[in-house]
């Protein structure tokens, strides 16, 4: 008795690259034993062996059912709009790493039954590749140039390639294909120049350039010198600036001071006018009173000098003025009345 069969070739592994097609076969014959309504189904089968299968696509009673698989909507369709031809072929588009799995393909039409599995693996390609170098770029050190991909599947492969000067990779250097790390020892200035780095794997590959260059040792012992003498020098022209912004505002302080601050306890000084007048009125005050008895004194009062300044003294303190000469007051100007006051010369006889 004759079945149905399926007649695609023997493919039970697929690789695709991520965001790429893929079109998982499954062509079918009938026989003419083969009565019963014709049924497609497409199946995931997980990778856990706990977990059903789930169907993601179907073709029963001349209708096909795409929305079984939430993670394939809107990605996945028969290959054949019309799967009775004897083709029932998936597609799936723009592939992600979260598709991979097996896919197992059933074709029904009783009384045949027959089915067919295919293991998909998507691989992500090399992405995001950076390169850096790693130690000091000086004459005689060691220097590791670094190549790693942020995104791709595994097993990524690397490989280093000098693109400037010499094509060559330097005598002394160490590749590792699987860590990307490419070591320079005993650096010279002659490994200097531009490295390419290519990350690789079954489906892609990426790349990215570094510049290395190896200079002679640098002289720090002079640097150190010289930032603490800078460093000095600063701190020096610092504290000199605020030793004069602080004397500066001493000064207009103090001058503030004295030119503001008048004390209430010491009296103006006085000027010459004022204290002869003073003096003057005193002796006229005193000449208003005169009597026979008394002018004898009076006339031995000097008035031919006025005090100065010189005898003048603070508040409480009696002043002494020498006697002189002096010219007799006008007597009628103060209101007194003229007496004739004999007077003793200096032998003795009376003027």
């Amino acid at each position: 008795t004759r079945s149905l069969s399926i007649t695609s070739a023997d493919q039970p592994m697929v690789e695709k690259a991520q965001g790429d097609k893929v079109t998982l076969p499954c062509t079918f014959v009938l026989s003419e034993e083969d009565e019963g309504p014709l049924d497609i189904e497409w199946v995931l089968i997980p990778a856990d062996s706990q977990k059903n299968d789930q169907i993601i696509i179907m073709y029963s009673v001349d209708r096909i059912y795409n929305n079984l698989y939430a993670p394939l909507s809107g990605r996945m369709q028969f290959t054949n709009p019309d799967p009775r031809s004897g083709d029932g072929s998936l597609d799936i588009l723009n592939l992600k790493a979260a598709d991979t799995g097996t896919y197992q393909c059933k074709v029904k039409k009783a009384p045949g039954v027959k089915s067919h599995k295919i293991q998909l693996t998507v691989l992500v390609k090399p992405a995001r590749t950076k390169c850096s170098v790693e130690g000091s770029q000086e004459i005689g050190k060691d220097v590791t140039l670094k190549c790693a991909s942020q995104d791709g599947s595994p097993l990524l492969s690397y490989d280093w390639k000098r693109v400037s000067g010499r094509q060559e990779l330097p005598a002394t250097s160490v590749l590792n294909r699987n860590t990307g790390e490419l070591l320079l020892k005993n650096a010279s200035e002659d490994y200097s120049g531009i490295y390419h780095c290519v990350a690789s794997n079954r489906v892609g590959t990426d790349e990215c350039s570094v510049h290395l260059n190896v200079t002679p040792p640098i002289n720090t012992a002079g640097i150190i010198v010289g930032a603490i003498i800078g460093t000095l020098l600063g701190l020096s022209i610092l504290v000199s600036l605020v030793f004069c912004c602080c004397k500066k505002h001493r000064e207009k302080k103090y001058e503030k001071e004295v030119h503001h601050d008048i004390r209430e306890d010491v009296p103006p000084p006085k000027s010459r006018s004022s204290t002869a007048r003073s003096y003057i009125g005193s002796n006229r005050s005193s000449l208003g009173s005169m009597s026979p008895s008394n002018m004898e004194g009076y006339t031995k009062t000097p008035y031919s000098q006025v005090p100065s300044e010189d005898f003048e003294r603070p508040p409480g303190q009696n002043a002494t003025f020498a006697p002189s000469k002096v010219a007799a007051p006008n007597l009628s100007r103060m209101g007194a009345v003229p007496v004739m006051i004999p007077a003793q010369s200096k032998d003795g006889s009376i003027v």
